[in-house]
């Protein structure tokens, strides 16, 4: 069968077979095939017969398609000349056009894809979770004097061969325990309200954000005005600027002549800010003011300052500074208008005496305090000397409340009634070092005996852990001999007014001395100097009889009873909220 295709040759139009047809229509770009099947299409723009198919324009998408047109190709040149004649330039241009086609098909098969970045290798570290330290490890830090002083649940006091263990609850029956407990954690409420505890969390200043503040340090006195220093925007530029600022326990205003259409909400507890001009926004925030509007002691009132998406927080204190006690110590400033010694004595008239003639020797116009519980009073001719009596066997702590409740110097000198003044007993080396440092307290020693010891406090929830190591933290700055330690031996010498805040309990009657370093701990600063040494009278029996009555009754009195320490441990379990010590 034949197709009628039209091939040009001049002006001559000759009818070629449908074979040679074909590939004249594939020679002038007008063939189209589909699939390589027989059903085709084509359009003569020369002849203006146009014939029309469903099948797309052809697309050689196969090296063998290629190479077959090739082998056709090459058989109809061996044709003869004068047939050949006339397609030699279109067959030329087909033959250029398989040849490159091939080649971009080659090409196209034999390219390799790869990603334009190559992927950088993955730490090892990267790929795995962080953890924390070990239990183990954790609890070889943070390690002192064998306490492991980390926030924990729970804290414990365990016994080793070196140091006991006491448990203060065990002091009270099980049956009145939990009353107990009950009233001691209402208690224990009270002074956490009164002392403002807990503390506000801590603040922290986000970084990037677009104010300048105070992080810490602005206080206010109850019903008072302060400004606020700091305050600073140092964000982008903007059309309209607006910052916010919120207080609970005080009203905010600023000492800037501004219209209340700038500054809304002046005297109240939020006031905001609304202004174009970026300096007229800081000159209005350098001159805010917080007053405190309710009479409050030691709170915290945590003011916010905004500003779109950015939000900072800084702390305003509410108290009533310390109000001085001052002692004047006179023009010349003898040790005498600097120091008083005071000292407790109980059924030992011939100790006390000794010990007021050996003051007298080295200090004779010091004064002296003496506070007695025995039967019997004393006659003492002395005119340094102020002489307090007491109901017999009122206690160890409430003689010494008595003493250094008369005292009127800057400092006292604790002393015991059997101690005996000699060429070490220095007591301006002790008035120097309180003099330079911020100690609170400054101990000597006994016949080299320091005593010192730390205290180291755990916190927990039912109560806390006290323990009790002996030796100092550190060298004193400036007196390399001086050391700072928790409690010091009965020979020390102190800032009056800190002695008489913590005080002494008067429940302790017999035997105690660390209880007053305890009920002192965080609020007291202690120090020991060994070099200041003062003396002990001998311990021998004495040969004169009513003395001896009077030493045996004494060492009755002396006697630490099994009912002494339970009250102890009891008294340390509610009083100071501890459930334990070492």
């Amino acid at each position: 069968m034949r197709s009628l295709y039209y091939s040009h040759m001049g002006e001559t139009e000759v009818p070629l077979p449908a074979e040679e047809e074909q590939r004249s229509q594939i020679a002038a770009g007008r063939w189209r095939e589909k699939g390589g099947g027989p059903t085709a299409a084509w359009s003569g723009e020369h002849s203006g017969l146009r014939a029309r198919s469903e099948d797309r324009p052809l697309q050689p998408r196969e090296e063998g398609g290629a190479r077959d047109a090739v082998t056709a190709l090459l058989s109809r040149l061996s044709q003869p000349l004068g047939t050949r004649r006339c397609e030699s330039l279109r067959l030329f241009r087909i033959l250029v056009f398989l040849i490159g086609l091939g080649i971009v098909v080659l090409m196209f098969r034999s390219a390799e894809f790869s990603s334009p970045t190559p992927e950088l290798p993955h730490s090892a570290l990267a790929n795995q979770m962080p953890k924390l330290l070990p239990e183990e490890r954790l609890k070889n830090l943070f390690i002192y004097d064998g306490i492991w002083l980390f926030p924990k649940n729970q804290c414990k006091c365990e016994a080793t061969t070196q140091q006991e263990s006491y448990n203060f609850q065990d002091a009270y029956g099980q049956s009145e325990l939990p009353a107990v407990k009950a009233r001691r954690q209402a208690e224990f409420e009270h002074f956490q309200r009164r002392e403002g505890l807990p503390r506000p969390p801590p603040l922290l200043a986000q970084p990037n954000l677009p104010f300048g503040y105070p992080v810490h340090g602005v206080e206010v006195m109850p019903l008072h005005t302060v400004p606020i220093p700091g305050l600073q925007f140092e964000g982008p530029e903007a059309p309209i600027y607006e910052v916010t600022l919120t207080a609970s326990l005080g009203t905010l205003n600023t000492l800037a002549d501004i219209p209340d259409s700038v500054v809304q909400g002046r005297g109240q507890k939020q006031l905001t800010i609304s202004t174009s001009d970026r300096k007229l926004l800081n000159f209005i925030l350098q001159h805010l003011t917080y007053t405190s509007t309710v009479y409050l002691h030691h709170r915290v009132d945590v003011v916010s300052l905004e500003s779109k998406s950015s939000v900072v927080k800084f702390p305003v204190t509410i108290r009533y500074p310390v109000i001085p006690k001052l002692y004047d110590p006179g023009p010349e400033r003898k040790l005498r208008d600097l120091v008083t010694i005071a000292t407790k004595t109980f059924l030992r008239p011939h100790k006390l005496m000794t010990m007021l003639r050996s003051i007298r020797e080295y200090y004779p116009d010091l004064i002296v305090i003496v506070a007695d519980d025995s039967k019997e009073p004393l006659k003492i001719n002395d005119n340094h000397v102020e002489y307090y009596t007491m109901p017999f066997g009122k206690g160890w702590f409430a003689g010494r409340n008595l003493a250094i409740s008369q005292v009127t110097t800057k400092y006292v000198l604790w002393v015991d009634d059997d101690f005996l003044f000699n060429n070490n007993t220095k007591i301006e080396v002790l008035v120097d070092v309180l003099e330079k440092t911020e100690l609170d307290v400054v101990g000597g020693s006994v016949l080299g005996n320091v005593f010192q010891f730390k205290l180291l406090l755990e916190k927990s929830q039912n109560g806390d852990c006290l323990h009790r190591r002996p030796g100092s933290f550190r060298p004193l700055e400036g007196f390399p001999r001086c050391v700072v330690t928790s409690g010091v031996v009965n020979f020390f010498l102190a800032h009056t007014e800190r002695l008489q805040r913590v005080g002494f309990d008067p429940r302790l009657q017999r035997v105690a001395h660390s209880e007053f370093f305890i009920d002192g701990l965080g609020s007291l600063l202690v120090g020991s100097c060994p070099e200041v040494i003062i003396g002990h009278q001998a311990r021998s029996p004495v040969a004169d009889p009513e003395l001896a009555t009077l030493e045996k009754t004494y060492r009755a009195f002396r006697t630490n009873t099994r009912k002494q320490v339970q009250f102890k441990l009891a008294l340390h379990y509610f009083k100071n909220h501890l459930q334990c010590s070492t």
